[in-house]
């Protein structure tokens, strides 16, 4: 929210359906999905809880919504451009999307209403891959192995027990002195001769992987 923005505290900012949304992304980010509900959100809006109900169904509607914003930020594949440049633009975008929002990755394939913004996303993939030359089989395939490969790096992501460089080495270092290295000699090497290097950093694995997925998602172009 700009600072020109007044605060979803002011009760002179009128409540409206986008604003009861975009205010649960925020809430969302800042302390998690898990503490979403609709009386700690009308109270973050400073309004009654029953007052959201003239703008959102329930909280099925309010998360509906709330996945719809986050894949609006996501980049959209164009039509007739190259597929492998598109698709790899759409996956690094949506990758730094779900960073931002890291709640929603669990939430993006539960959803059974999805929003305009999100079948225009999933049109837009499935389109530009059908104008690259994929055949409405390899097409499914190629959305389902990228997405999947998006989707679990992200919450691989999540899960490490380390942020940034100085935090990994930390990590590593621990993890060297916890095993016998005669015992455990690749794994040390790989510690050692790969993730302590200076400049490693986990995040730079993912474009490696979807690099090798585009590779061969190329070789199998028009096959089926």
């Amino acid at each position: 929210m700009s600072a020109t923005t007044e605060s979803p505290q002011d009760p002179r900012v009128p409540l409206t359906r986008e604003r009861v949304l975009t205010e649960a992304v925020a809430m969302a980010d800042e302390t998690g999905i898990e503490t979403l509900s609709m009386r700690k959100l009308a109270q973050r809006l400073g309004v009654e809880a029953m007052s959201l109900y003239y703008h959102v169904s329930n909280k099925d509607d309010i998360l509906d919504g709330m996945i719809d914003i986050v894949v609006g930020e996501i980049e959209l594949p164009e039509r007739g451009s190259d597929w492998k440049h598109v698709m790899r633009r759409r996956a690094i975008s949506a990758h730094a999307v779900f960073a931002r929002h890291p709640w929603s990755i669990a939430l993006m394939e539960s959803r059974t209403n999805p929003g305009p913004a999100t079948l225009r996303y999933y049109d837009a993939v499935i389109g530009s891959l059908r104008s690259g030359g994929f055949s409405v089989s390899m097409a499914a395939h190629a959305f389902s192995v990228l997405d999947g490969y998006i989707y679990g790096f992200g919450l691989q992501e999540m899960s490490l027990p380390f942020e940034g460089e100085e935090q990994a080495h930390d990590v590593a270092g621990d993890l060297l002195e916890s095993f016998p290295i005669d015992e455990y000699p690749s794994l040390h090497e790989l510690i050692v001769d790969h993730a302590l290097q200076p400049g490693y950093d986990y995040a730079a694995e993912f474009e490696w992987g979807l690099d090798l997925i585009l590779d061969a998602l190329e070789q199998r172009t028009g096959s089926e």
